[in-house]
């Protein structure tokens, strides 16, 4: 073994780089400190002298009565009680170092910096859509309920469904949900690193809300340091503001083939200094299996890290899992801190694609109702603009891969796309225009939101090559619109009438495609701007808002059309108010119910 741990390039190299970080962490900590003068090092312990404000035997004293030891150099030949060596350790022990070295010189420039810094705590996943995020939201309103000031922070999320900040800045959807859950607007500090893949190999990157330009895994791994830098300044200015913090991991820890350029996971919370609870889906099996198998291939240090476990989404009868969590604490000498039952129908939007395209988003109505069906686009994104028609008593939700899925609805509905070209091209090979087409004919509703909108228009032009080196392709034709996508990309909200129903609103834009205006526009914003085209017959339409159907009245406005169409009469009233309080309180509830909150709040020290 020591052979080998010898020959482990590989280890050695990251060794020397992460005490390289550490160590140019602690001297700028130190440097601070006008009492010290830090001398240069390149190995994993520095020299220092103490310029005034004491001597390094009293220093040596001091750190000792706090459990600290530091290196006396005063027998040292030719120097004196002015020296004193100190050990570059882990970034947790480095800060305990220097908040006492604050204590000891109370007058440095260094107390005069030091900025409060939030409690924390991290979930991460055995899988992707083990239900950290959901967790993560829970945490957020339970401690929110308990008079805590919280923030959600997840360092890295790769989603394609997005949202623009009032500040005009791009974050990802879930972290927009765990801001509401914690009470707050939400801010792209939350999650300063989003990955929207628009090819099988590369996605476009942003970065503290805005877009940095695309990249292949290769060209974003060799980015990453200046993206750390980002996190780390992200966080750092969340904890300052904020009693607890309370972060998300990605995919699962245990990614060997991923660990290495890790700034999600383990990494994040060790800058955290945040104890990790491993939660783990039950609901497709095998998670003690995992949880064991995780722990075995972490290193050691992230083994510490972890403090416990959660099974989710389990249906049944939780004692008889008893002896499971007893094999797991023997295996592992951690506990399971709780079990999440499974929460059929919660109302909150999904994080990304994973439910949509496992079915998740499939309604059949009781009685009489209309259909609306979504095209599931190989690039989908910002599929959640469907999401307030779940509720609704008088509506089935369908979702389709294929064009002879698509039936007799009342209406069609092309989502958003990250790669509209590639999407387009689908549409056409695939047979779905054709018998988009058909529908079209006999009196179905056809929408586009976004991409969609875009493909409903004549032309989509690229001459920046930014989603194909197509120079344009020709869209369905359905509206008398032009699309010609530019390299700015447009990051906006925006609210005001749907000029057709005279209803209310809002939502944001996000997208490279300017389309050109129609004389007659069926969106008309409060800041005087205009959106979006509509048919002669006001039955195919589309814009660039995301959101549009959250608003209640226009939601129930284009149910009755479409009922009215059906030939059933219009409800005229609003059935399910689209409210994510309701659901927020149920998770709360549930999760209070069902997981060990006194070890939760041990974990936090409050």
């Amino acid at each position: 073994m020591g052979g080998r741990a010898l020959k482990d390039r590989g280890y050695q190299a990251e060794t020397r780089k992460i005490c390289k970080e550490l160590r140019t962490e602690l001297v700028k900590e130190l440097d601070a400190f006008p009492q010290l003068k830090v001398y240069p090092s390149a190995a994993n312990y520095l020299f220092i002298k103490i310029k005034s404000g004491g001597d390094a035997t009293d220093l040596a004293r001091f750190c000792l009565g706090r459990s600290i030891m530091i290196r006396n150099c005063s027998n040292y030949d030719g120097l004196d009680s002015s020296f004193f060596r100190i050990a570059v350790r882990t970034r947790k022990e480095n800060r305990q170092l220097v908040a006492v070295l604050r204590d000891y010189f109370p007058t440095s420039a260094g107390k005069k910096t030091v900025r409060r810094r939030a409690k924390s705590i991290m979930f991460q996943g055995t899988c992707s859509d083990a239900g950290k995020s959901i967790i993560t939201a829970a945490l957020c309103r339970i401690l929110w309920q308990d008079g805590v000031r919280v923030a959600p922070f997840k360092a890295q999320n790769m989603s394609l469904n997005s949202f623009v900040t009032r500040q005009g800045d791009e974050m990802g959807r879930a972290q927009v949900v765990q801001a509401q859950a914690a009470r707050l607007a939400p801010d792209c500090r939350m999650n300063p690193v989003l990955l929207k893949p628009n090819s099988d190999t590369g996605s476009q990157i942003i970065v503290c809300g805005k877009p940095v330009g695309n990249m292949s895994v290769l060209e974003y791994n060799a980015y990453k340091p200046k993206v750390w830098d980002s996190v780390c300044k992200s966080y750092d200015s969340l904890a300052a503001e904020f009693d607890v913090v309370v972060l998300e991991g990605a995919g699962s820890p245990g990614e060997v083939n991923l660990k290495a350029d890790d700034i999600v996971n383990m990494k994040m919370a060790g800058y955290a200094e945040a104890p990790v609870i491993l939660v783990g889906d039950i609901d497709r099996g095998g998670v003690y299996s995992s949880f064991v198998g995780i722990m075995e291939v972490l290193a050691e240090w992230e083994r510490k890290m972890v403090a416990g476990f959660l099974v989710n989404k389990f249906r049944g009868q939780a004692s008889l899992l008893t002896s499971a969590h007893e094999y797991v604490k023997l295996h592992s000498g951690r506990d399971v801190i709780g079990v999440v039952p499974y929460l059929a129908n919660l109302g909150l939007p999904e994080e990304d694609s994973v439910s949509f395209k496992k079915g998740s988003f499939n309604r059949q109505h009781q009685g009489e109702g209309v259909e609306i069906v979504v095209v599931n686009l190989p690039h989908i994104s910002n599929f959640t603009d469907i999401e307030p028609f779940l509720d609704e008593p008088d509506v089935t939700i369908r979702i389709v891969d294929k064009p002879e899925e698509i039936g007799h609805p009342q209406a069609i509905i092309l989502p958003g796309s990250k790669n509209v070209i590639h999407d387009l091209h689908f549409l056409k090979s695939a047979g779905f225009a054709e018998k988009i087409g058909q529908c079209r004919d006999h009196g179905c509703e056809i929408v586009g939101i976004c991409g969609g909108y875009q493909m409903l228009g004549r032309v989509i032009r690229d001459p920046h090559g930014i989603e194909s080196a197509d120079d344009q392709l020709s869209g369905l034709g359905y509206i008398d619109m032009e699309t010609v996508i530019e390299r700015e990309k447009m990051l906006t909200r925006k609210s005001g009438i749907h000029q057709i129903s005279g209803t209310k609103v809002f939502g944001y834009e996000i997208h490279h495609g300017i389309s050109s205006v129609s004389p007659t526009p069926l969106l008309r914003f409060d800041d005087g701007s205009t959106c979006g085209v509509a048919s002669g017959t006001g039955k195919i339409w589309g814009c660039y808002l995301h959101g549009i159907f959250d608003g209640d009245e226009f939601r129930r406005w284009f149910i009755d059309r479409l009922r009215n169409g059906a030939g059933f009469q219009p409800v005229g009233r609003i059935l399910a108010p689209y409210d994510l309080e309701a659901a927020f309180e149920r998770l709360a509830d549930t999760v209070r119910k069902n997981v060990d909150m006194n070890v939760l709040y041990r974990l936090l020290k409050i």
